[in-house]
């Protein structure tokens, strides 16, 4: 996908993050949809988030997806500065497992939207599945992969085990 331009920005708070967030990116490879990856930090790197955020729909992104862990600033200040929708992820944490970044993430002030999805790799898979479910509404070829994916998935879960 490095070849094509970019349609999901994906932008977490650490490095650290990558083993999670490769979930993300692994689904995206998966249905073909083109994207950037960038670890930037709201407290360590906030001038680079901003440029970053503020340039991405520019340059063609158009869904964010936004990990961070703990205080789990990074998705709303994202949301902060760009009109795109932002689908946040949870990241795991040793003080409260997550859940801590999860409320972080839901509790935003309304008018600033950030679409929270499940703590961890679950959430950053649903993030890549959600933000190709809104990018399938303008792109057919999407969809198609989509509907693909979700019936192959189903196929694997119809049948009761052979005892």
């Amino acid at each position: 996908m490095a070849n094509d331009t970019p349609l999901i920005g994906i932008i977490m708070g650490s490095k650290s993050d990558w083993e999670t967030m490769k979930s993300s990116t692994d689904m995206l490879d998966a249905l073909f949809i083109p994207f950037e990856a960038k670890a930037l930090s709201a407290h360590r790197n906030p001038h680079q988030v901003v440029e970053w955020a503020s340039n991405a729909e520019s340059r063609g992104i158009k869904v964010i997806i936004a990990a961070a862990g703990m205080a789990a600033a990074l998705p709303g200040v994202v949301a902060a500065i760009t009109p795109l929708p932002v689908l946040g992820v949870p990241m795991e944490t040793r003080v409260m497992g997550g859940v801590d970044s999860l409320l972080s993430m839901v509790q935003m002030p309304g008018g600033i939207p950030v679409g929270t999805l499940a703590v961890g790799k679950a959430g950053a898979k649903n993030a890549a599945l959600l933000a190709a479910a809104i990018l399938s509404l303008s792109d057919e070829n999407i969809h198609e992969r989509l509907v693909k994916f979700r019936k192959a998935q189903n196929e694997t879960v119809a049948e009761l085990p052979v005892s």
